[in-house]
């Protein structure tokens, strides 16, 4: 078993940063592939962005890129998502997932039913 913590989630101004971090305990997770998704209130869960085992590949949701970066440390069983120039439309609960399959290249990455430990969410208001 898997256990993910989410934090580093409140209320920042259009424009501001935040960064996630997604702490996993139970088992180490430096071979696991490990994402982030986000829904906002009203709509699906969508992916935000993934990273690879080692962080040899990275995905953005195109609305994401350029302003969100994921990274890992795996001495530390955490994955983080920096967020900049956020907008209000970032507004949601941020997850983070772990995909024990394919700790590489992913086609259906932005699938959520391709990941299977979810943590309980941090909440991202951005206000503007």
């Amino acid at each position: 078993q898997v256990q993910l913590v989410e934090s580093g989630g409140g209320l920042v101004q259009d424009g501001g940063s935040l960064r996630l971090s997604c702490a996993a305990s139970g088992r180490s997770i430096s071979t696991y592939a490990m994402a982030w998704f986000r829904q906002a209130p009203g709509k699906e869960r969508e992916f935000v962005s993934r990273i690879s085992w080692n962080g040899g590949f990275t995905h953005y949701r195109d609305s994401v890129k350029g302003r969100f970066t994921i990274s890992r440390d795996n001495a530390k069983n955490t994955v983080y998502l920096q967020m900049t120039s956020l907008k209000p439309e970032d507004t949601a609960v941020y997850y983070c997932a772990a995909d024990l399959r394919s700790p590489n290249f992913n086609r259906d990455y932005a699938q959520s039913g391709q990941y299977d430990y979810w943590g309980q969410g941090t909440q991202v208001t951005v206000s503007s």
